[in-house]
C-alpha cells in the first residue's frame, strides 16, 4: 500500500488560480472603466471648467503620458520589491489620484491628477500580469489569463452607461469618485488571495535610461499636443522638441552599451515585431482620437445627453467583444496578413465613418457602424499583437513586451492630440461645434489608420503560421 500522502482536490488550484486572477482583475475593471467613463463625460467637464472643449483631451493624454513614461520601470520594481508590494502601492496612488480628479476645479488641477492617475496605472497593468503568470501553473494559464483579461470585455461595455447615468443623477465628480469603493474592494481581494513574493536581486535601476526616454517622450507628446492650440509660444515648442529630440538621441547612443535597457530597442531587427509596432501606432494613431472625437460630435455638436450618447457607443465594446472568439478561426483559416490587412483597411473607413453622422442619421445606424468599427479593430489588434512575439526569443519576450506597452501608449497619446489639431483647423475661427466640423477630423484619422496597410502587406505570406496553426502555403 501506497504511504504518499493523497494528493489535493483537482478543484482546489484551480480555484486559487481564478481568485488571484479575479482579484487583480477587479482592480484592473476600476482603470478600465474609469478611462471609458471619463471619455463620455468630457463634454460635462468642459461646461464645469468653463473651458474649450477641445482643451480637455489634455485630461486624456497627461494620463496616457503617465502610463507610456511608468510602464517601463514596473517590471524591475515588481521584481525588486515584490509584486504584491508594488501593485497595492500603485492602487493606492491611483485612488488618490481619483480622489483629487473629483476635488479638482480647474483643468490644470485636473490634468495633474490624472497623471498621478497615470503613475498608479502604469504600475498596476504590467504588474498584474506578473502576478497572475508567476502564481499560476503552465497547464492552467490559458484560463488564468482568461479571468485577467475580463475587465478588457466588460469595462469599455460598462464605462460610457454608467457615466450616462452618473451625470444624469449627479455632478461630475462621481464619476472619479465610483472608483474608490470599487478600489478598496479590489486591495481587499488582493490581500486575501495574492501571496506574497520575495523580492530579487536586479542589478541597478537604468537610471539615466528611464530619464532620458522620459524626457523624450514627454517632450514629443507636449509637442504635439499643443500644436496650433497657442498652448506654448513657438519657442517654446520649439525648445521642447530640440530637448526631446536631443534626449532620444542620446537614449539611442546609450543603450546600445547598456546590457539591459529599459527600453530594448534592438528588438525591432525581429520582423514580425517591428511590423506589429509600427503597424499598430499608425492604427493608434489614427483610432486614438476616437475616444475624444465621438463624444463631443454627439454631446456637444449634435446636443445629446451623456446617456444618449453611451447608448450608442456601447456598441464600439460590443464589437470588441464579439470580436474575440472571430479571430482565432479566422487567423487559423487566412492568416495574419491577410487578415491584418483586410481588417485595418476596414477599420480605417469605420473609423472615418462618424464624420458623417448628422442630426437626421438613425441611431440604429449609428450604433451598427461603431459595433463593426469595434469588431474590426479588434480583430486588427488580436491579429497584431499576437504575430510581435512569433520571431522573438522567449528570453526577450519580457523586454518586448514592454516596449510594445510603451509604443501603444505613446501612439494612443499622439493620436487624441492629432485628432485635436484636426478638429481645431476644421472649426477655424467659429467657436461652434457643428456635425459639419467633424467630417474631416475622422476622415484625416481613418487615412492615418490606413498607412497601416502597405506595412502589413510586406509581411511574409506565412508569417506567423506556427502561431495561427495555418498550414503554409507551397511556392
Amino acid at each position: 500500500m501506497s504511504t504518499d500522502p493523497p494528493s489535493p482536490p483537482p478543484d482546489k488550484p484551480v480555484l486559487g488560480t481564478r481568485l488571484i486572477s479575479l482579484a487583480v482583475a477587479s482592480a484592473l475593471l476600476m482603470e478600465f472603466i474609469d478611462s471609458t467613463a471619463l471619455s463620455t463625460a468630457l463634454p460635462t467637464l468642459a461646461r464645469a471648467f468653463s473651458v474649450d472643449p477641445i482643451h480637455l483631451k489634455l485630461a486624456l493624454t497627461s494620463y496616457i503620458l503617465a502610463l507610456a513614461v511608468f510602464t517601463p520601470a514596473s517590471g524591475w520594481a515588481a521584481e525588486r520589491f515584490g509584486a504584491r508590494r508594488v501593485f497595492m502601492t500603485a492602487m493606492v496612488v491611483f485612488l488618490a489620484g481619483s480622489a483629487l480628479c473629483g476635488l479638482s476645479r480647474n483643468l490644470e488641477a485636473l490634468v495633474a491628477s490624472r497623471i498621478l492617475q497615470g503613475i498608479g496605472g502604469a504600475m498596476m497593468t504590467p504588474v498584474a500580469r506578473l502576478i497572475v503568470v508567476g502564481s499560476t501553473p503552465k497547464d492552467k494559464l490559458i484560463r488564468a489569463m482568461g479571468w485577467f483579461t475580463m475587465p478588457a470585455l466588460i469595462g469599455p461595455l460598462i464605462g460610457p452607461p454608467l457615466a450616462g447615468l452618473v451625470l444624469s443623477v449627479a455632478d461630475w465628480p462621481w464619476i472619479f469618485y465610483l472608483n474608490l469603493p470599487i478600489g478598496l474592494l479590489g486591495m481587499t481581494a488582493v490581500m486575501r488571495f495574492v501571496p506574497k513574493s520575495q523580492p530579487a536581486d536586479m542589478g541597478r535601476f537604468d537610471t539615466l535610461g528611464f530619464l532620458l526616454s522620459a524626457v523624450a517622450i514627454s517632450g514629443l507628446v507636449v509637442v504635439a499636443e499643443t500644436a496650433g492650440l497657442s498652448l506654448l509660444p513657438w519657442w517654446g515648442q520649439i525648445t521642447v522638441l530640440t530637448l526631446a529630440l536631443a534626449s532620444g538621441w542620446l537614449y539611442l547612443r546609450k543603450a546600445m552599451v547598456t546590457p539591459k535597457p529599459i527600453l530594448d530597442l534592438g528588438l525591432l531587427k525581429y520582423r514580425t515585431f517591428r511590423a506589429s509596432l509600427l503597424g499598430g501606432a499608425f492604427v493608434r494613431l489614427g483610432i486614438g482620437a476616437s475616444p475624444f472625437l465621438l463624444p463631443l460630435l454627439l454631446q456637444v455638436a449634435l446636443g445629446w445627453s451623456p446617456l444618449k450618447a453611451s447608448m450608442v457607443t456601447l456598441g464600439t465594446g460590443v464589437g470588441v467583444m464579439i470580436a474575440r472568439p472571430f479571430a482565432a478561426v479566422s487567423l487559423k483559416r487566412f492568416g495574419f496578413r491577410t487578415q491584418l490587412a483586410f481588417f485595418v483597411t476596414l477599420t480605417a473607413i469605420l473609423t472615418a465613418a462618424p464624420g458623417f453622422f448628422r442630426p437626421g442619421t438613425p441611431m440604429l445606424l449609428m450604433t451598427g457602424a461603431l459595433f463593426l468599427a469595434g469588431f474590426a479593430r479588434s480583430n486588427q489588434f488580436i491579429a497584431a499583437n499576437t504575430i510581435a512575439y512569433a520571431d522573438v526569443p522567449q528570453a526577450k519576450v519580457a523586454a518586448a513586451s514592454t516596449l510594445a506597452a510603451v509604443a501603444q501608449q505613446v501612439g494612443l497619446a499622439l493620436g487624441v492630440s492629432f485628432g485635436g489639431l484636426m478638429l481645431h483647423l476644421a472649426r477655424g475661427h467659429d467657436d461652434h461645434l457643428t456635425p459639419d466640423r467633424f467630417t474631416w477630423p475622422f476622415v484625416a484619422i481613418g487615412l492615418v489608420t490606413l498607412l497601416a496597410l502597405p506595412v502589413y502587406l510586406r509581411l511574409d505570406r506565412d508569417a506567423g503560421s506556427e502561431i495561427s496553426g495555418r498550414a503554409r502555403v507551397s511556392t
